[in-house]
């Protein structure tokens, strides 16, 4: 069924397709509808980060920006959904269009430029949300504020969402936002790192309770680079990584229609390098802190790889998009099967 549907919506742009298709879930919900579209995840709760996920596969930031479809997403049986990437301020985004498939490799390509409806939009939704799942909420800095002054950004973003997040996820590592990525690096990951855990002491006092942080990192970097954020998250007491953001690597789609296109490729070529990032990770961190794998799961034997590199849970994105919602249930079982091994 859902390869009808996904025909029809591949007849129109990429970026329309996915506001059609959010529309539609939303709507869908509304009527009760979605609900018969589930899989039907098998259901094996796990705590990860202190939290208890029903099952460990969830949607990646980016699909729901502003959280407008997130209870028909929720019916379609995710684990948890991470909302955003939100900045304080609602933009616009990068000029269109800023979303192409590749549909020849399973992959996208896109330089959307965190656009969204805001951070107040985005919490309004999910304080009316009927959604029982983990919500996480993805933040990040708006394209006006300059990499020096990114900290404030972020932490005008962790205030609001606060109250309101399962767990609170950092992108450090979007392509589209202009030197977003020097942020994972040195002093600037050291300051920003540290002016969050501050001020997440500060809200865990103000509202009794404590909301995990979790930072997402990009796929590009060196081993070097990777040893280095992976001891910075810990000596900061980072409570997860996210594990990995879009790639601009084109050597797997190079020659195909839209591969030279600007922005971040996701999607089946990037699955290897974001597992062998996982499990670099993995060896790094020690079972210190939880990570969360994403990049490139399109099948049962992908979502695997991410478990068996070192993972605790994993989110789909693009996979979603060509696969449907029948991979959230052969995602959740491969993972079973994979930690039963």
């Amino acid at each position: 069924m859902y390869k009808l549907t996904r025909s029809a919506l591949f007849c129109l742009s990429a970026e329309t397709a996915h506001d059609f298709a959010m529309d539609m879930i939303g709507a869908g919900q509304r009527l009760g509808v979605t609900r018969l579209l589930s899989p039907g995840v098998p259901s094996k709760p796990r705590k990860v980060m202190g939290l208890t996920f029903d099952n460990p596969v969830g949607l990646a930031a980016g699909l729901d920006k502003n959280g407008d479809a997130m209870d028909g997403l929720g019916s379609l049986g995710f684990g948890f959904i991470e909302l955003g990437t939100v900045t304080p301020v609602g933009q616009p985004g990068n000029p269109k269009p800023r979303m192409f498939r590749i549909p020849e490799k399973e992959a996208l390509i896109n330089r959307m430029g965190f656009n969204n409806h805001g951070v107040d939009h985005l919490i309004a939704n999910v304080r009316k949300s009927q959604y029982k799942g983990v919500v996480g909420i993805n933040i990040g800095k708006n394209l006006t504020t300059a990499v020096e002054d990114a900290n404030n950004d972020y932490l005008a973003c962790l205030r609001k969402v606060y109250p309101h997040a399962g767990y609170i996820a950092v992108n450090l590592s979007s392509p589209n936002t202009p030197g977003l990525r020097k942020l994972q690096y040195g002093e600037a990951l050291k300051s920003l790192l540290s002016a969050l855990k501050e001020e997440q002491a500060v809200l865990a006092k103000e509202f009794g309770c404590y909301v995990p942080l979790a930072v997402k990192i990009a796929p590009d970097m060196s081993e070097a680079e990777i040893v280095e954020v992976a001891a910075e998250l810990m000596a900061h007491e980072l409570d997860g990584v996210i594990a990995t953001n879009t790639t601009l690597d084109r050597e797997a789609v190079n020659g195909f229609p839209n591969a030279e296109e600007a922005g971040g490729l996701s999607g089946a070529p990037l699955s290897q390098k974001s597992t062998e990032v996982i499990k670099l990770l993995a060896g790094e961190l020690s079972g210190k802190l939880p990570i969360i794998g994403v990049g490139g799961i399109m099948d049962a034997s992908t979502a695997a790889d991410k478990i068996n590199a070192g993972a605790s849970l994993v989110q789909i994105y693009s996979g979603f998009i060509y696969k449907g919602p029948e991979l959230i249930r052969e995602a959740a079982e491969a993972v079973y099967s994979a930690e039963s091994l």
